[in-house]
């Protein structure tokens, strides 16, 4: 796997780099990895805090973790759990959904753009999934919602994350 680390506001040391590729070995137990696989690790700096983000696009889903600590390497130690923890709870989901797939297959990003000051434009290519799958997805990127396509209709739904606790689905006619 490959590791880019990118630092605004600090400069990344080779300590730095290797602390961050150390820890992220430990992907190495729970998945085949893939040579094209890329974590990216983005370093800031806000006046006494570090913000670590760490991003790994896969083909099942993009694995993310943010934590702000006043400590880098703190941080870097937390982000690490925070992957981990998200990986088991997925990883037991899937086991438990398919009982014959015991390995994870990796790779295939949605693209994103962004531009000046505070647009994002996201583009998403839609899979086909059912409900749960969806609803898994959106838990493992940390959003609110999540598009997707359904196996039965074959038309675009949105689950979401609903306030009061569980989720909704909004389905097209």
């Amino acid at each position: 796997m490959k590791v880019q680390i990118y630092g605004k506001n600090i400069s990344i040391t080779q300590g730095m780099q290797e602390k961050v590729e150390n820890k992220l070995k430990f992907l190495d137990k729970y998945f085949i990895i893939d040579d094209n696989l890329t974590a990216n690790v983005v370093v800031k700096v806000h006046t006494n805090d570090v913000k670590v983000e760490i991003t790994i696009p896969t083909k099942l889903a993009v694995l993310r973790a943010e934590v702000t600590h006043k400590d880098f390497y703190a941080a870097v130690d937390l982000a690490i759990d925070k992957l981990e923890d998200q990986i088991r709870r997925q990883k037991t989901r899937l086991e438990r959904k398919h009982k014959d797939k015991l390995a994870l297959a990796f790779l295939e990003d949605e693209d994103t753009s962004e531009e000046d000051v505070l647009v994002k434009t996201k583009s998403i290519t839609l899979t086909e999934m059912d409900l749960e799958d969806a609803i898994m997805r959106m838990e493992m990127l940390g959003h609110d919602f999540f598009i997707y396509k359904d196996e039965e209709t074959h038309e675009i739904n949105v689950v979401y994350a609903r306030h009061d606790g569980g989720y909704g689905c909004i389905e097209v006619e």
